[in-house]
């Protein structure tokens, strides 16, 4: 037998309100009885007594069906209210109140027209009208409404990611140039700052008598000067606001801290000590190893074998995070785990691609004890990278050309 589903609400919140309907209506009934004056109406009760008698007995039956609407109406509203934030009601309700004051200054001249059956329902439009309004404008621009009493009253605190601040570029950044791809990749956006100490020490470098330094120095200006192209990209150069600091590191903390910008950088001491100065870093050399690939050549690994590959003695295999690995001349041992020697990581656009031999083989077939059968494995096993790009895992089933 089905239950049938409860509303949310405890059964004695529709008793009390039950409660409230009876008192409500036996006092009524009692003044109403009251205006028959002390004759006995019925038997030894006088109309007082009639009244509340009559109006506890009205006040029962339609306050059950008044407790469980009303009930029902809060449960009903509280389910349409589920996916609207505490903020948009606040914004919402400060909005309406706004509109019903400004619909009453607009329509209380109506009440000179004469007849109240005309101004009174002209009167009622005027304010639904307006509070309605000023509900959804409130709702809307509920930010720049609540900020009216305060920079962020009522506004839960925003979450501060060294992405969403602004970005001080390093020399190094500069002149590695990666950040470039990785702005148009869409990781990087918004506002950055160029030091002139580092635009002076790119410029020294361009004018060295090194050909190696000034290729570094040039690289560092021509990004940053496509850097200022970029769509979506402000660039800001900011003078040397600390003169008294003589290193040009100690310089970027120092404007990191009071402008309260992001350090983005390759150095990794000075990515250190930035951090430990309070300074929120993006170290681009911490975002290679993130991207770096499970396996490089000259690991190896355990592969289990699944399939044969597209050229003859090719076997089908795949890592942990669904890389492809094709195998040369391991056709014969497909159903077991072999240890797979890498020759090559190849990045192909739907994702890398793994090849490689049987350890201890060379062009011939791996021996027989090079084979371990699933559930057996003995020796080392490498573990696999805990760090997945799962952009650019390749599609299982794909085949390709070796």
């Amino acid at each position: 037998m089905r239950r049938p589903r409860s509303s949310g609400v405890p059964n004695g919140v529709v008793e009390l309100l039950r409660l409230f309907v009876v008192v409500f209506a036996a006092t009524l009934g009692s003044v109403i009885g009251a205006s028959f004056g002390d004759q006995n109406l019925l038997g030894p009760f006088n109309g007082a007594w009639v009244g509340v008698i009559i109006g506890s007995g009205l006040g029962y039956a339609l306050g059950g069906v008044l407790g469980r609407t009303t009930v029902s109406m809060v449960n009903s509203t509280e389910r349409s209210l589920r996916s609207v934030s505490a903020e948009e009601i606040v914004g919402g309700v400060f909005g309406a109140v706004v509109g019903g004051l400004l619909g009453a200054a607009l329509a209380w001249p109506m009440f000179f027209i004469g007849s109240p059956m005309l101004s009174i329902p002209l009167f009622g439009f005027v304010m639904v009208t307006l509070g309605l309004l000023g509900y959804r404008v409130g709702a809307r621009k509920r930010e720049s409404m609540l900020t009216m009493f305060g920079v962020h009253a009522g506004m839960a605190p925003p979450v501060v990611t060294a992405s969403s601040l602004p970005k001080l570029v390093d020399s190094s950044a500069a002149i590695d140039g990666r950040v470039l791809d990785i702005v148009r990749a869409g990781f990087l956006h918004g506002q950055f700052f160029v030091a002139t100490p580092v635009i002076n020490e790119l410029q020294g470098l361009a004018d060295a008598g090194d050909s190696t330094r000034r290729l570094k120095g040039r690289r560092g200006l021509e990004v940053l000067e496509a850097l200022k192209r970029e769509p979506g990209i402000e660039v800001t150069v900011l003078d040397d606001e600390v003169p008294a600091v003589p290193e040009v590191d100690a310089k970027l903390v120092r404007l990191c801290i009071d402008r309260n910008a992001a350090l983005l950088t390759l150095d990794t001491n000075l990515a250190k000590a930035a951090a430990v100065a309070g300074v929120r870093v993006l170290n681009l050399h911490a975002l290679t190893l993130a991207m770096r690939p499970p396996v490089t050549a000259g690991d190896d690994t355990d592969v289990l074998l699944m399939k044969t590959g597209k050229e003859p003695g090719q076997a089908i295999g795949y890592l942990d995070d669904g890389t492809m690995v094709v195998v040369e001349h391991a056709r014969d041992s497909i159903g077991h785990s072999v240890s797979v020697t890498v020759t090559s990581v190849v990045t192909t656009a739907n994702g890398r691609l793994v090849f490689g031999r049987i350890t201890g083989a060379g062009d011939e077939h791996a021996p027989a004890a090079a084979v371990r059968p699933r559930g057996n494995r003995r020796g080392p096993v490498r573990e696999p990278s805990p760090r997945v790009d799962p952009a650019v895992v390749a599609t299982p089933g794909a085949t390709f050309d070796t």
